[in-house]
């Protein structure tokens, strides 16, 4: 198939945790259709990542209109078809990207590999909502005939992290997510006192988060006054950048911590009842999990100790949790 491809596809919208586990595939992508030119769909937080990558040649930036903004709707029609793609993989497989097939239909219809009814190369797997992304997208690809589909890679991404001036060892804390979804946050308190636990052993606690969560690193800060607060200042290849020379990082189940993970940061990741760590967790070389029912129920003494586990220059700081 591939040798007949010249003109490639790939839709990955959102979200930050999936975009960055979706990088083994878009490799694998590039692999098969070495000389192919591929263009990847994708929404404008996700488009400098993807451009530094190397896996596409094009980044197309969707809006993602709603169905009454017709206007919107027929330009991105129009563009869709215009690009005249012989091959289409669609990592989103959603109901929207599902659409978009709709939208090419009898114009130029390229072969497709998603879960779109009708579409070429369908991913039938009746199990694919209950396994974890990485493994999902890999057999997808595979239906399509891709095989090998490597682990997700960030050690390309560059950025200068000297202007943040932090000392080292440093541990960076994660302790947002998103707003509608409070039971995925572990508290503000909890973080603060594993940072000052941290400072006390000399490792500087470092904060990541959006300016929406502002008024939590605050409050961490002020618990923490050693803590290096930098909310709002990193992208996402800065972020990746920064794990790589992190002794550890703690963090809720977000985006940022798929990232960290991926860059082979030593990452403890905290999970409530409210997400299946079996179909999402962070993927990469030393993760552990904690979950609870209620992230309430999660101690600094777990954490520490889960961080022991991972880096032995924290053991003497950790204790076998109560059971």
């Amino acid at each position: 198939m591939s040798n007949k491809i010249s003109r490639v596809l790939i839709i990955k919208l959102s979200a930050l945790g999936d975009v960055v586990q979706a990088l083994g595939p878009m490799a694998a992508i590039r692999r098969h259709h070495p000389d192919a030119q591929i263009t990847v769909l994708t929404t404008a937080p996700y488009a400098p990542l993807l451009e530094m990558s190397g896996y596409v040649d094009d980044v197309w930036l969707d809006a993602r209109p709603k169905w009454y903004e017709f206007a919107k709707c027929k330009a991105l029609r129009d563009r869709l078809r215009g690009g005249r793609f012989d091959m289409v993989y669609d990592l989103q497989t959603s109901n929207r990207s599902s659409l978009y097939f709709r939208l090419l239909h009898g114009y130029n219809e390229p072969m497709w590999s998603g879960i779109a009814r009708g579409c070429s190369h369908p991913h039938k797997d009746i199990n694919r909502d209950v396994v974890h992304t990485i493994e999902r997208q890999a057999d997808q690809l595979y239906c399509a005939g891709i095989t090998g589909t490597p682990f997700p890679d960030l050690s390309w991404a560059q950025a200068d992290t000297s202007r943040f001036g932090l000392s080292a060892p440093y541990a960076l804390l994660v302790p947002g997510g998103a707003p509608h979804r409070p039971g995925k946050r572990w508290s503000a308190s909890g973080y603060g006192a594993l940072a000052q636990q941290l400072a006390e052993q000399n490792i500087q606690p470092v904060l990541l988060g959006t300016d929406a969560e502002k008024d939590i690193l605050d409050e961490i800060t002020t618990a923490c006054p050693e803590a290096k607060n930098l909310c709002g200042m990193t992208d996402i290849a800065e972020i990746a950048v920064l794990g790589r020379d992190a002794i550890a990082t703690v963090g809720n189940d977000t985006g940022p911590m798929h990232v960290l993970a991926i860059s082979g940061a030593p990452s403890v990741v905290l999970y409530s009842y409210e997400s299946d760590p079996v179909l999402c967790a962070q993927r990469g070389p030393a993760v552990k999990i904690i979950r609870r029912k209620s992230l309430s129920e999660v101690s600094v003494d777990d954490v520490l100790y889960a961080l022991g586990l991972l880096v032995p220059e924290l053991t003497s700081a950790a204790e076998t949790p109560a059971a």
